[in-house]
């Protein structure tokens, strides 16, 4: 989402090994990314967030095909490392312990993809009212960061989960995200 460009260079180096094979020019074959995995690199590399989407993935794949397990263990899990991470933003005796902004960057980055990852996996979402995560808590955090280390955590939240533009999602959660 950050960095679009990497897609482009991708395909350059596709087109150049290409052009290589073409011109009989097998410089380094033994570095050089066979075309099943390229494939797949660059359909991994199409989406805005290729990590996180391999995420949902996983997780929705892990609730479905272990039926036995309730899905409440799961999104349990997620909306408490959405709090805790909450928390240790909001409280300032926690926060004033992290000694760099990138712990800071980090944990706000965990609470983000927990709450997308539990907006993907539960049925009706993070967004709804009887969800066990505080989404007002948790964008209100967000938005008392400085603006540009945060928009990208706040696209996120706007463009990679599923339900916040459900009918059940609150006026006023989807007015902070605007």
């Amino acid at each position: 989402m950050r960095n679009p460009a990497i897609q482009n260079d991708f395909s350059y180096y596709r087109r150049t090994i290409s052009r290589n094979r073409i011109n009989n020019m097998h410089l380094d074959i033994e570095n050089e990314v066979n075309n099943e995995m390229a494939n797949r690199m660059s359909l991994f590399y199409a989406e805005a967030t290729p990590m996180l989407k391999t995420l949902s993935n996983a997780t929705t794949s892990f609730v479905s095909d272990n039926k036995t397990l309730p899905i409440e263990n799961t999104t349990d899990c997620l909306s408490t490392m959405a709090s805790v991470c909450k928390v240790m933003l909001e409280t300032p005796e926690y926060s004033s312990r992290f000694s760099s902004e990138d712990t800071l960057m980090f944990c706000m980055r965990v609470m983000v993809g927990v709450i997308i990852l539990y907006d993907h996996v539960h049925p009706v979402g993070a967004f709804c009212k009887t969800s066990k995560i505080d989404m007002k808590g948790c964008i209100k955090v967000l938005k008392e960061q400085p603006p540009d280390s945060v928009e990208g955590l706040l696209n996120a939240l706007r463009f990679t989960t599923k339900h916040l533009n459900d009918e059940s999602t609150s006026k006023q959660i989807r007015a902070m995200l605007q």
